[in-house]
């Protein structure tokens, strides 16, 4: 049976959640991952070739956008408000899940 992409299914892997958290404000790429590991206490980091394909999806989903392009060709990218939208969802999603833990081991 084939894997969904989780974004069809309306859920957001850890990295596209922190890429898309991180992006509420425009950065770019290296930024994006410093961003995640400062958030995260280093516990969550992110490589580069996971974070640009991730970056593809979620600029097909239309989740974020490019932002600025430089001279240099460095592109920096921001959340879409469809982004933001997506995001305060799963938020919500996450907090069901945690309820549901702390319900089932009830209080250990």
């Amino acid at each position: 049976m084939p894997r969904n992409d989780s974004l069809e299914t309306g859920e957001l892997t850890d990295t596209s959640y922190y890429i898309l958290v991180s992006l509420i404000e425009a950065k770019h790429g290296y930024l994006i991952m410093k961003t995640i590991e400062d958030m995260t206490n280093q516990q969550f980091s992110i490589g580069p070739a996971s974070m640009y394909t991730t970056i593809k999806k979620l600029l097909a989903a239309e989740l974020i956008m490019l932002f600025s392009e430089s001279k240099d060709k460095k592109k920096t990218y921001v959340a879409t408000e469809k982004g933001i939208q997506f995001l305060k969802k799963e938020i919500q999603r996450r907090k069901e899940m945690i309820k549901h833990a702390e319900n089932a081991l009830g209080g250990l």
